[in-house]
């Protein structure tokens, strides 16, 4: 079977690694175009260092790349961690069309941030969906589903990297056997039961202490590691990591300041106090969040600023 592979990052960089490892005829790969000073995509090495021929559209809008995908005529296309938006006519070439991973609950969230929007809005259960793409976004039939628990300290990170990632790239590899062996099925998505969130970004990021405490608590982990949760200190943009709440009675304004020790900067909100352990600004990684205290003179009593 002929495979083209659509993708990017670490992701599509270990499922090529496996299909090639099981013996499968991967004609070409397509990967985002390079970025300066951004790091080349390890697809698109992974591709290189296999003598596998790589491209790198800037669009799939262009004839000239679809008649390019066209004369490596693959029987299938195989799409891991694709952001770009590809045109339904590419869908259309091969004998057993495309397949497509989606880290969620298909149809639940769909959209490009669909491991954040489950922690954020305080899902219990999440994982992954492989469905055959029909142009529209995340609305493709399904052919396999898997399903994992969210624990109450997990991140967007920890369910990804130590989860959905590895999980995803067995998925595809047991999709690909379903299909061989004529067995993959089509099932439709109940519509009734979709959403659709937008991408997790610094319009959605910002912290409101008024809200209830196991909100704030979800958003910080589901912003983690990207975008990263964020107040203002001082009119500087501060991002937050790795909470912990502690219920309890707190007479201090949500947002204030309590205390700072070494496990972080204890703050006020409503029900109890979150710790946050770690903390970012736009001048470095993340570091202890006591360090960032002690760096902007943050003292029990102060108010963090929330984004308007």
């Amino acid at each position: 079977m002929r495979i083209v592979l659509i993708g990017q990052a670490a992701f599509g960089g270990k499922v090529l690694g496996a299909l090639a490892e099981r013996g499968e005829e991967v004609v070409g790969v397509y990967a985002p175009a390079d970025t300066p000073p951004r790091e080349p995509d390890p697809l698109r090495e992974a591709a290189v260092s296999k003598g596998i021929q790589a491209f790198q559209p800037k669009t799939y809008k262009d004839d000239q790349v679809f008649a390019q995908y066209e004369n490596l005529k693959p029987d299938l296309t195989v799409m891991a961690f694709v952001t770009d938006i590809i045109p339904v006519r590419f869908f259309e070439v091969p004998h057993y069309g495309a397949i497509n991973y989606h880290p969620s609950l298909l149809p639940r969230h769909r959209g490009a941030s669909a491991i954040n929007w489950a922690v954020i809005m305080g899902d219990t259960r999440t994982g992954l969906t492989i469905f055959w793409p029909d142009g529209v976004i995340d609305t493709g039939p399904i052919l396999l589903q898997e399903e994992i628990d969210i624990g109450p300290e997990d991140t967007a990170g920890s369910l990804y990297f130590n989860h959905l990632f590895p999980m995803g790239v067995e998925a595809i590899l047991k999709s690909l056997a379903l299909i061989k062996e004529g067995k993959a099925p089509r099932i439709p998505q109940n519509e009734a039961e979709a959403t659709y969130e937008p991408p997790c970004d610094d319009r959605v990021a910002g912290i409101a202490w008024d809200k209830p405490a196991q909100e704030i608590y979800n958003l910080i982990r589901g912003c983690d590691p990207q975008p990263g949760a964020y107040v203002f200190v001082n009119g500087e943009k501060v991002r937050f990591y790795g909470p912990k709440f502690v219920a309890e009675k707190v007479d201090a304004a949500p947002g204030t300041i309590l205390h700072v020790d070494d496990r972080g900067i204890h703050v006020a909100v409503l029900g109890g106090r979150l710790i946050i352990g770690k903390a970012r600004t736009v001048h470095g990684g993340k570091v202890p969040a006591a360090h960032i205290a002690g760096e902007r003179g943050l003292k029990p009593g102060y108010k963090l600023g929330t984004p308007s």
